[in-house]
């Protein structure tokens, strides 16, 4: 019996993903702190029948980090870092674990397995770009897209500490899209990368259902923010 087929998963069904910026525990539940200390624990310990059965249970938390922690290390860094089996890297990799998702040092998961000497993960975790945007764009509309989130719900971001949406995580998914709530703002933010007259774009809309309700549609370039759309709540 391998260390994934004692437990019984669901065929897998792609999820919306989703960026989830919790880092506090108190943003969450005493269920949902649980839960996540849990799924890292299991991780960290290599302990993959425990670590499966809790995504089974809810697969995007594949993509979280420990609450209050300071590594910013996912189930994959773990994955990586302890040198699991490619039987279990890929399994993650199916249930949606991000291979350029970076912790606090700025690894991605394979930095960690070639530092740690782990030859036998570097295939597997190799990311695959599905969408080639340059760097340096990507970064200017990072730049940008957190700038309007903050316009959005500053307060909220600051109260929780959220960590704001890392664009470059978009490129190796087959359809570049997230959705990235904010606590206390009864919505949040549903982004995408596209190509607009040959230019890399990130359309955004987000929504708050406080204060009466708001909603806008961004464009970002580049160069900029554009609002296209507004009170559509």
């Amino acid at each position: 019996m391998s260390e994934i087929d004692e437990v019984e998963l669901d065929p897998i069904e792609e999820p919306i993903p989703t960026w989830d910026g919790t880092t506090r525990s108190v943003t969450l539940t005493t269920e949902g702190r649980a839960v996540r200390h849990a799924l890292i624990d299991s991780a960290k310990a290599q302990n993959w029948g425990r670590t499966f059965s809790i995504l089974g249970q809810d697969r995007h938390l594949v993509n979280i980090v420990r609450p209050d922690g300071t590594a910013r290390y996912a189930v994959l860094h773990h994955a990586a870092y302890g040198g699991a089996s490619s039987e279990v890297v890929a399994r993650l990799i199916a249930l949606g674990a991000w291979r350029m998702l970076r912790n606090a040092k700025g690894e991605q998961p394979i930095d960690i397995a070639r530092r740690r000497g782990h030859s036998h993960l570097l295939n597997v975790l190799e990311p695959v770009v599905l969408h080639d945007v340059s760097p340096s764009t990507l970064n200017e509309i990072e730049r940008h897209f957190h700038a309007l989130i903050r316009q959005r719900a500053n307060a909220l971001i600051e109260k929780h500490s959220l960590r704001l949406p890392e664009l470059e995580t978009l490129r190796e998914l087959s359809i570049p899209s997230m959705w990235f709530p904010v606590p206390g703002m009864y919505g949040g933010f549903r982004f995408s990368l596209e190509k607009l007259c040959g230019h890399d774009m990130l359309n955004t809309s987000s929504w708050c259902r406080v204060v009466d309700g708001s909603g806008e549609e961004h464009l970002i370039s580049r160069f900029g923010s554009l609002l296209v759309d507004s009170e559509f709540v």
